[in-house]
């Protein structure tokens, strides 16, 4: 069943919206017109080239229209019936879209910032900062400001039971509220400049530090002065790199742009708040219809639904030629004048620049075939109620036969990728045969170590095991004064690492249950995917360890062949075969073989 082209000529020359309609009955696609005959007669006549209409004409048999009185009525009938059918050829953004905030939670004794995800309104009290639709303009923004703020990171259980101050502490990341390092006065004195850098207000920041530094240096306190410094220069160079931000107004303005290759559409939107860049979001479309005309205004309607959502100006690499009809309907929701502006240079062409790079990017970031989503790893965060983002994992497996040869390994996750460069490998030197335990404690104990000495932490460690190793993880943290890392435990039914879906239990510190995930969740083969990396290293390290130890163990087995003999006949043959093939000549051309170690050899052999 196809469109009756008949029918063209009998639709109105008025302005309006048009369904087009499949076989079915359903909307496929929704678009307005100020004239709808010219505008429907266009798709089927060829005078719109866009690859996706000979898909759109083939499935269209029927096609509805409303008329409204204006353009205005038009672009709005046509925003409330995509809304409303949710057709597979207009640019959609879901409700149900989660988003990246930084949380700042002010109801608790000692406020934290933390990287959250909320659908609809958030869950928790607090002041919220965003909101963001990726996470690495938020991460940057955290990171930034645990150096310039030193606010706890720990979680609260650990929060109650520290008994000294962690390693945080002695980096200057953490003013230890803990152990009472710090006053009531002094913690909240970097709350609230935390508060107010992500509100904008640099300047004062900047202003309010010098006077304190100040007072610092006249009442001699030259140690606190010194920190107020290093605070200042690290401020400073942030505000000078951002200068291209600095230049423009203190309106509340968002730069769009599109990027577009093959049926892929990514959208970035750059946040600007009091003149400053507070955040970004990216929205990506397939196999949408729309040009990109249609798609900034269908996204400007389906996003500013909210009135303090809605900036005073929207910058866009194109002028829209329903600019003015926008504007109209955007500045009677927000109460207050809203522009819609395409500059062609200046500050503001720059910045419109800048959205058309980031859109640029963060596509080819999405689209690269080896790199896990930002989404997954956040969803492990909140899965797993961890307390920092886990941009690096580490996982620890040991492996042993009968206590003979015990190793271990580690493998290393970053941005949810192996990176095979920080792997390491470990042979137990300290544990009693059998002594599984003991064996991932010196593991942990000496890999832990050195990354503390190299302020080289990860953000998540993993162990294999249960309860048993998840309590020795916790208290070699706990040793080596380390509350920086999160932990878990992921332990295989029966102990199993065969394929197949098998039931996984994930041991978290605290929490007497075990969680349980869906056999076929991405996190769950993300995690199996790390505990299964590090079991094979494992595994075959002990092979080649217990290898070698057969071979050599042929020659402890001879009279008079001690451990340097053993050496130097492996230097110079290579092999315990190519010892044993050897001529009496060639074995006496050995340092320190004799004639008697010869006979020996040639006897063992016999």
């Amino acid at each position: 069943m196809t469109f009756d082209l008949k029918q063209l000529d009998h639709f109105p020359a008025q302005p309006g919206v048009y369904l087009m309609k499949n076989a079915a009955g359903t909307v496929i696609y929704v678009g307005k017109a100020n004239v709808l005959k010219n505008r429907i007669k266009q798709y089927f006549s060829g005078g719109d080239g866009r690859a996706m209409i000979p898909f759109l004409v083939e499935q269209t048999t029927h096609i509805d229209t409303i008329i409204v009185p204006s353009e205005k009525e038009a672009l709005l009938l046509e925003n409330t019936l995509i809304k409303k059918h949710q057709p597979k050829f207009n640019a959609i953004l879901k409700d149900d879209k989660t988003f990246i905030s930084l949380m700042i939670n002010t109801t608790h004794e000692w406020p934290m910032l933390r990287l959250v995800r909320n659908k609809g309104t958030p869950k928790e009290n607090g002041l919220y900062f965003g909101p963001y639709t990726n996470a690495f303009a938020a991460r940057q923004t955290y990171e930034l400001l645990t150096t310039l703020f030193p606010l706890r990171q720990c979680s609260d259980e650990e929060l109650k039971r520290r008994k000294r101050p962690c390693l945080l502490y002695s980096i200057k990341k953490c003013c230890a509220p803990c152990v009472n390092k710090c006053t009531r006065e002094e913690y909240d004195s970097y709350v609230k400049e935390t508060v107010r850098f992500l509100k904008g207000q640099d300047k004062e920041i900047l202003k309010d530090l010098n006077a304190e530094m100040k007072l610092a240096a006249e009442n001699l306190e030259y140690e606190k002065a010194a920190s107020l410094l290093r605070t200042i220069r690290q401020l400073e160079h942030v505000l000078d790199s951002n200068q291209i931000v600095a230049k423009i107004s203190g309106k509340d303005t968002d730069a769009l742009a599109l990027f577009r290759q093959g049926e892929e559409v990514m959208l970035v939107q750059l946040l600007f708040r009091n003149g400053k860049l507070t955040g970004s979001e990216h929205i990506c479309f397939s196999k949408v219809l729309e040009d990109d005309q249609e798609l900034y205004c269908s996204f400007i309607l389906q996003h500013y639904t909210k009135p303090q959502n809605i900036p005073q100006e929207i910058l866009l690499p194109l002028p829209l030629t329903q600019a003015s009809f926008l504007e109209e309907i955007l500045s009677e929701a927000a109460q207050h004048n809203v522009r819609i502006l395409s500059p062609q240079k200046g500050d503001k062409r720059a910045l419109v620049e800048l959205s058309l790079e980031n859109a640029k990017v963060i596509f080819h970031q999405e689209h690269h075939p080896h790199e896990l989503s930002e989404k997954m790893l956040l969803d492990l965060q909140e899965t797993l109620k961890l307390t920092r983002y886990p941009k690096r994992i580490e996982c620890f497996d040991t492996s042993n036969l009968s206590g003979i040869e015990p190793v271990a390994s580690m493998v290393a996750f970053t941005e949810g990728d192996v990176d095979r460069k920080r792997h390491r490998l470990f042979k137990i030197k300290t544990t009693t045969k059998g002594d599984d335990y003991g064996a991932m404690r010196e593991v942990l104990t000496r890999r832990l170590t050195r990354a503390k000495e190299e302020n080289d932490l990860p953000d998540l460690i993993i162990v294999d095991g249960g309860k048993g190793q998840l309590n020795i993880a916790i208290n070699v943290l706990e040793t080596l004064n380390i509350a920086s890392c999160d932990l878990i435990a992921l332990a295989k039914q029966d102990a199993r690492h065969d394929k197949g879906m098998t039931e996984e239990k994930i041991f978290l510190p605290g929490h007497n249950d075990p969680i349980h995930l869906n056999p076929r969740s991405s996190l769950l083969f993300l995690l199996q995917k790390i505990r299964d990396e590090a079991h094979r290293k494992a595994i075959s390290f002990h092979r080649k360890r217990r290898e070698k130890k057969n071979f050599t163990s042929k020659l402890d087995e001879i009279p008079g062949i001690g451990p340097a003999k053993r050496k130097r006949l492996l230097t110079h043959f290579g092999s315990v075969k190519k010892i044993f093939e050897a001529s009496p000549d060639e074995l006496a051309s050995v340092k320190g073989i004799t004639s008697k170690d010869i006979a020996a050899i040639q006897n063992y052999q016999a």
